[in-house]
């Protein structure tokens, strides 16, 4: 119990800290608003510890094991590549090559393997920033007929999102609408402050209970099991049309970060759709017993069948399928990667997109110039330098980029993992992939290449402190 204990206090310091952002927008005293998350944080521990194992014993130990095998294993890697791999890389970076792209079809097939998934058909459309996405998303709820299923990291409580509440709760009178929330990701969203929200904003205490009154909204709050948690965002309309990605609700994603989500037809989105019911099951009273049953059931068979195709690819215990393709991607690339992402702390994508370089292959990052989580923000400074020093080309997004995409070749990855050990090894989360190529060519004009355009490249060193070094130690260890 001792490391549990731990654990949890990590929680409520977090979500301590969380709340320093900036000062509340109703008013009240700064620590307040910080200790609301309290009584919460102890209700998800003792969920997660005293619920789970009683209701979701077979999440609860094999979350435990994988945990503990991924945490050991990738301890052991990291040593590895911190004091023999890298310190091998050396010598003079080559220059770019201009060379014949990998062979998708071989790649696809090796992903087969390597993952465990196949690739099933779809439609992708990509919805870039607040104001696309969530007028898209509206018009969506506005007129489904039978069914919205979300499952979200976060359903914020600022002002946008109980717009969004409210609009659901009216929608709620005529078709079923359900909200998987996870439990550690919502207190500290809601700990949060948006920059932009008016100073005047009441914010309500509880959003899974302003949902659910006066309304017909079921919300299950998903437990986090040894404090993992479900990092996915999908929303589902009708069972025909979902959206994913990596936005959750709230004000943030709305006006003020650049994000991304994705607008998806076909027969993925009937498999989509199993994964949130498998979840939804999960994550009410009968838990893993609920799951086991909604499993047998299987798939139903809604969507349209047109499409090309289109893989999901996901992290599950013991199985990190998001991770092991886009290592197996840098490794076959030939000529092109291009990545964006807040996060970027995982030491062997760093290794491998270095070794990519020194074969000659034109490697570019995207990074945000303002991010929004302080020691995340410390490792990103460590990890600009290591790429810089191996001939790869940072950029710096102006402002807050929130968004999780790759091209690697003529392949893409997208959706909910950020590239740190949370989202890679440990929490749920779901990305699409595909080698389409006007899929891949709409990434590109649509994000990469007005993203490179926007952001000022980053060619010297940034200065990072021994306090950084620790910071960054800290990240590759517990995030």
């Amino acid at each position: 119990m001792g490391m549990v204990t731990r654990i949890t206090a990590t929680v409520v310091w977090v979500i301590l800290v969380s709340g320093c952002a900036s000062a509340p927008a109703d008013g009240t005293p700064k620590f307040s608003r910080k200790a609301l998350g309290v009584p919460h944080a102890g209700w998800v521990y003792a969920r997660s510890v005293y619920e789970n194992p009683v209701n979701r014993p077979i999440s609860h130990f094999a979350s435990l094991g994988s945990l503990a095998i991924k945490s050991t294993g990738g301890l052991l890697r990291r040593t590895s590549m911190a004091t023999l791999e890298m310190p091998s890389l050396n010598g003079p970076i080559p220059a770019v090559v201009f060379q014949e792209t990998m062979d998708l079809d071989t790649f696809e097939a090796q992903l087969d393997t390597l993952t465990g998934t196949r690739q099933d058909k779809g439609r992708i459309r990509f919805l870039v920033d607040g104001g696309e996405y969530f007028g898209r998303l509206i018009e969506s709820i506005e007129n489904a007929q039978e069914s919205i299923d979300i499952r979200t990291y976060i359903f914020d409580n600022d002002d946008f999102a109980v717009a969004m509440a409210d609009e659901l709760r009216r929608r709620s009178r005529d078709v079923r609408v359900r909200i998987l929330l996870d439990s550690i990701g919502n207190i500290l969203g809601t700990q949060a402050e948006a920059e932009s929200l008016p100073a005047d904003y009441k914010h309500p205490l509880s959003m899974h209970f302003y949902i659910e009154r006066d309304s017909n909204v079921k919300v299950r709050n998903m437990t986090n099991p040894w404090f993992t948690g479900d990092h996915t965002k999908t929303t589902i309309i009708d069972g025909t049309t979902a959206f994913v990605g990596g936005m959750n609700i709230g004000r943030e994603y709305r006006y003020e970060w650049h994000d991304m989500m994705m607008e998806v037809t076909g027969p993925v989105v009937d498999q989509l759709q199993f994964e949130s019911d498998k979840a939804w099951s999960r994550g009410g009273f009968f838990g893993d017993f609920a799951n086991a049953v909604r499993f047998l059931r299987g798939k139903h068979e809604r969507a349209d069948r047109d499409g090309y195709p289109v893989r999901i690819l996901q992290t599950r215990n013991f199985n990190s399928q998001i991770h092991k393709a886009q290592i197996a991607a840098i490794q076959n690339a030939k000529r092109r990667i291009l990545i964006e992402n807040a996060y970027f702390s995982d030491d062997r994508i760093i290794y491998e997109l270095a070794k990519a370089r020194r074969r000659g292959v034109d490697v570019r990052v995207i990074i945000p110039s303002k991010g929004n989580h302080g020691p995340l923000n410390a490792s990103n400074k460590v990890t600009i330098n290591t790429l810089l020093k191996h001939g790869i080309r940072v950029y710096a997004y102006p402002g807050m980029s929130h968004i999780k995409a790759a091209i690697y070749d003529g392949w893409m990855c997208v959706g909910s993992a950020n590239f740190d050990k949370l989202s890679l090894k440990v929490n749920k989360e779901l990305n699409l992939a595909t080698s389409d190529p006007e899929t891949v060519s709409s990434l590109l004009r649509q994000v990469f290449i007005p993203d490179l355009l926007a952001s000022r490249e980053i060619t010297r060193p940034v200065d990072v402190t021994p306090a950084t070094h620790l910071l960054e130690i800290a990240v590759d260890e517990l995030m």
